[in-house]
């Protein structure tokens, strides 16, 4: 039997597309919004073009108390098999405007982040070399502190347009952000990321290619491309480095490369990747998170975690290893 579709369900499209925030996807399956394509339904889907949009729907959901999810590309997420029972906001191609004036490039939150790095390489601005294959959008990277080789975009912002909790436009600098690794002040904020400007320093626009080139060519030959995954599953940390080695080096010495749950993989590749080899449930890639918590906890004492968000039916975003049904860790 069919699940019931509640009343929220049926009457929220409607409500939305007489508001105008934007294009309106109703009961729009969350697996084509992500890079695992796992997840559910969202009762609806909202794609806005600007950030008075962006405002005029949080303050919709806070008047209706109705859940609001944004997200970007989806390349860190991890929907819930049941959806989300409310409104998703993706901000992507539809606000994607780049400016680059001087040294300084201003940039909607929906900018793909290979394209940024391109454009920045193209115009030989440097220090964006690092994010060139990261595939998601500029506000996930903000919000994150994204990037890679232990760098962060933070090193890069100057100013950051927000729309925070009650609909408001904001603009904040890095002293706001309070940027670390892989987090930012913002996370805390529950602000919604509509644009950035970031500072780069003058380069030779060949040798910033070419380091891009390598990147890409590293990543091509480490990380599994063909099966959906969603990047690095497990928290990397100079500490965790410097005491027990990288997460992917912890789980394969654990013998757990190849195991599976469901159509969940630990990448026969590389360790801290999780593929969806076919039909793979939300259920089955955290069953996976808790076993190799688990086995790494039990054989060297370490509790790993997780850089991938988990996201709840009520649209509560939380650390992979922190949904609620996972054991607890000892």
């Amino acid at each position: 039997m069919a699940p019931k579709t509640s009343p929220l369900a049926q009457s929220l499209p409607a409500q939305l597309l007489g508001l105008e925030v934007g294009k309106v996807y109703p009961h729009e399956p969350l697996a084509s919004h992500c890079s695992w394509r796992i997840g559910g339904p969202a009762d609806a889907l909202v794609e806005p073009e600007s950030a008075a949009q962006v405002a005029r729907l949080v303050r919709f959901a806070r008047r209706h108390a109705i859940p609001l999810l944004t997200i970007g590309q989806g390349t860190n997420l991890l929907f819930d098999d049941a959806g989300v029972h409310g409104i998703v906001l993706k901000i992507g191609a539809r606000m994607a405007e780049l400016r680059i004036e001087g040294n300084r490039i201003l940039a909607e939150a929906g900018v793909w982040v290979p394209h940024l790095a391109r454009q920045a390489a193209k115009v030989g601005l440097g220090g964006l070399e690092h994010i060139i294959g990261i595939p998601g959008t500029l506000g996930g990277l903000v919000l994150m502190n994204g990037g890679s080789q232990r760098r962060g975009i933070g090193e890069n912002v100057r100013r950051v347009w927000v729309i925070d909790p009650e609909g408001n436009e904001r603009i904040l600098g890095p002293e706001d952000c309070a940027f670390s690794y892989r987090h930012s002040a913002l996370q805390e904020m529950g602000v919604i990321v509509v644009r950035a400007e970031l500072e780069c320093a003058p380069g030779d626009s060949r040798a910033i290619r070419r380091a891009m080139v390598c990147d890409l060519r590293e990543r091509r030959l480490k990380f599994p491309r063909k099966e959906p995954n969603c990047g690095s599953v497990f928290l990397s940390t100079a500490e965790m480095h410097a005491g027990v080695g990288p997460p992917g080096k912890i789980i394969e010495e654990a013998g757990l490369k190849g195991t599976r749950i469901g159509g969940a993989e630990v990448s026969p590749r590389h360790a801290n990747f999780i593929v969806n080899r076919g039909g793979a449930s939300a259920a089955d890639v955290l069953r996976l998170i808790a076993h190799i918590r688990q086995v790494v906890h039990e054989r060297i004492g370490f509790d790993l975690r997780c850089e991938v968000r988990y996201v709840d039916p009520q649209a509560r975003l939380m650390p992979a290893d922190q949904a609620p049904h996972l054991p607890n860790q000892q």
